[in-house]
């Protein structure tokens, strides 16, 4: 399997990110929906969290409509 390279955020891409809010950290990597496991840091491509992220770089900021309310989030990388 080769690595993913690029700076563009797409499907299998592992990215880490910064809660703009409590500065907490979080690593997901996104997956299909069958291979998803939020304890194992793997979200699902459909997820809300996963449909922001697609085509976004490095220092962007991220705006995730939840359930709960918006949260917004930088891309770490």
């Amino acid at each position: 399997i080769k690595a993913m390279k690029g700076d563009t955020i797409r499907f299998g891409a592992t990215v880490t990110l910064a809660d703009e809010d409590t500065d907490e950290e979080a690593t997901y990597q996104i997956v299909s929906e069958y291979e998803a496991d939020l304890k194992a840091g793997k979200i699902a491509l459909t997820a809300p969290i996963a449909r922001a992220l697609i085509g976004k770089k490095k220092g962007d900021s991220v705006e995730v409509h939840t359930p709960k309310g918006t949260r917004a989030y930088e891309v770490l990388k």
